[in-house]
């Protein structure tokens, strides 16, 4: 895929991902693409090491494990992000 598609991929699954898990993160919309994207390159990466695809391009199977590999990211931003308490 092109740069210009993994952008559009990772701001759908950035947002999708956003949707699945809402909450007031930092940095907005660009963090959302960025972990969108980023998440898209981990969610290829899983499939491939567990054989059950990878991202290729606009379908189902890319899609859902792109949003797999955004969430993970999203999870783990939040966990750093938190303010420590005490």
């Amino acid at each position: 895929m092109g740069i210009l598609t993994w952008i559009i991929l990772g701001l759908v699954v950035g947002a999708l991902a956003k949707l699945l898990m809402p909450g007031d993160d930092p940095g907005g919309i660009f963090i959302t693409i960025l972990l969108g994207i980023a998440g898209a390159f981990l969610g290829g990466m899983i499939g491939t090491t567990l054989g059950i695809g990878s991202v290729t391009g606009f379908n189902m199977l890319s899609i859902l494990l792109a949003i797999v590999g955004a969430i993970i990211l999203l999870v783990l931003y939040r966990v750093i992000r938190r303010p420590h308490r005490g």
